[in-house]
């Protein structure tokens, strides 16, 4: 079992506890200020964090994780900016219910390797908004640049008068120091995103978690699509940090009415369609079947690199490696068909828009249950049933997955950096996670009440009740209703 007792995260805990306890009694106004100077202070940073986080993993291109940056400060806090975190948030007279908004306390924050400074900056703005102090858990490969990112935002808190403390963050710790940190009695709620153990260990801390798992986003080009247009967007997409993003495509399902016109609009386009030979060289260098997840070293690498390293020559301006597979090969055995963090793709050919849907789902169940699932299509109709066939929190139709996943850029989806998945995810939420989701609503309700028009007892108050529905429920409540309830005229 974790020590709880542990000097270590006894005095981290007790920081902050101390800290949200301060925090608590700060108003909007002071509250608002803290997280504009946080936001300025990690956008103004933007590409130094980004750099420092590309020299020190080697995963994707520093100049997208710049964007990243920018939609992780200036996107999230237009979004939250004018959000009611502090005290009465609304209140309906009519009804007799008034809102209040409470922090909830620390938060266990975890980031990770593929959107290291951009997730710390994002964790921290929704958190300092909420009057939640946060401690930063980054991933051990990225570390120095997260923790950077951490001090950035820290320095210009406490500048702005937040309460010290408020951030705080652990450059090292042993597993069973992190399962303490996820189980401690004083932590709030845990926010991780990570690696499929990892985020399986925050729901089993004891502790409220809402966790990000894997992608595996299956991508359907209908007939009705206009296909340059889509290959475009998803090789927009796929290329975005090199794949980095858990909403990028992960394969393509087209129509056999368009699917040379799909082949013919990728190879334009510099994408690399693999031979058998090449899918079975590059299958255990993508996949570690021994630890049944991507191999990390993929992760964010340019599709000309991952080729170098298994032996397979390709043009040095190759955009994608595509594998075209069988629509059985799908699973464990078939990791093109996995979710892979890097600019590979899955290519299937289907023989009709419902086995187009069937196989966008066989997808989405090995890997991506409840994330982002996205299709190209002209016809509304089948957009909606299509949607309606997928277990995804996010359907995103002729746009690029990762950015319009994300939110804010392609759409109004709520700007985040974590994309909770549903049940199917085993996650509360279907949303982009935000500010709303850490705080605590505390209900005032007033006594509000009706009289029978026939017997004179009291019946609750409701709006859409009408008179004549109140005298037929009366039979039934009066014998409960106490005679002190009774109207006296």
């Amino acid at each position: 079992m974790p020590d709880h007792k542990d000097p270590f995260i006894e005095n981290i805990m007790e920081n902050a506890e101390k800290a949200a306890s301060a925090y608590h009694q700060f108003d909007q106004e002071k509250t608002d200020e803290i997280v504009r100077a946080v936001y300025e202070a990690g956008f103004n940073n933007r590409v130094k964090l980004a750099k420092h986080a590309w020299e020190e993993t080697g995963i994707g291109k520093w100049e997208d994780k710049v964007i990243k940056n920018a939609i992780a400060t200036r996107f999230v806090y237009q979004d939250i900016r004018h959000l009611k975190t502090v005290g009465v948030i609304s209140r309906d007279e009519e009804k007799g219910i008034t809102e209040i908004a409470r922090s909830l306390g620390p938060v266990f924050a975890v980031t990770p390797i593929t959107n290291p400074t951009s997730t710390v900056l994002f964790k921290i703005l929704i958190c300092l908004k909420t009057r939640n102090p946060v401690i930063i858990y980054p991933h051990g490969a990225a570390k120095n640049s997260s923790i950077e990112a951490a001090k950035i935002c820290y320095e210009a808190a406490l500048k702005a008068g937040a309460p010290e403390h408020c951030i705080q963050w652990v450059y090292r710790a042993t597993k069973d120091q992190v399962l303490a940190f996820m189980s401690h009695r004083k932590t709030a709620i845990i926010l991780a995103t990570g690696s499929v153990s990892l985020v399986k260990a925050a729901f089993s801390s004891g502790n409220p978690a809402i966790g990000v798992g894997p992608g595996n986003v299956p991508v359907y080009i209908g007939k009705s699509a206009d296909v340059q247009f889509a290959v475009d967007q998803i090789l927009l997409s796929k290329n975005f940090d090199n794949g980095t993003v858990c909403a990028s495509e992960q394969a393509v399902i087209v129509s056999k009415n368009n699917a040379h016109e799909v082949i013919e609009e990728f190879k334009n386009r510099k994408a690399y369609f693999l031979s058998s030979g090449e899918i079975e060289k590059l299958d255990p260098l993508i996949y570690n079947k021994t630890m049944k997840s991507m191999s990390v070293e993929v992760i964010g690498k340019s599709a000309v690199a991952i080729a170098a390293m298994a032996g397979i020559q390709v043009p040095e301006d190759t955009t994608v490696l595509i594998a075209r597979l069988e629509n059985d090969e799908v699973g464990s055995n078939h990791p093109f068909s996995l979710e892979i963090l890097a600019p590979v793709l899955a290519f299937y050919v289907v023989d009709s828009f419902v086995k187009g849907m069937e196989m966008c789902r066989k997808i989405n169940i090995h890997g991506g249950l409840g994330h982002t699932v996205s299709i190209f299509s002209n016809d509304q109709e089948k957009i909606l049933q299509f949607a309606e066939a997928m277990n995804a929190g996010r359907v995103v139709v002729n746009t690029p997955s990762s950015q319009g996943a994300l939110g804010g850029t392609y759409n109004i989806l709520q700007p985040s950096l974590m994309l909770a998945c549903g049940s199917g995810g085993k996650n509360i939420f279907t949303d982009n996670i935000s500010a709303r989701h850490l705080i605590s609503i505390q209900r005032v309700a007033q006594r509000r009440v009706s009289k029978c028009t026939e017997c004179d007892h009291i019946q609750y108050f409701n709006e859409t009740v009408t008179a004549s529905e109140i005298d037929n429920l009366c039979d039934v409540y009066k014998e409960a209703l106490p005679a002190t309830d009774q109207v006296v005229s």
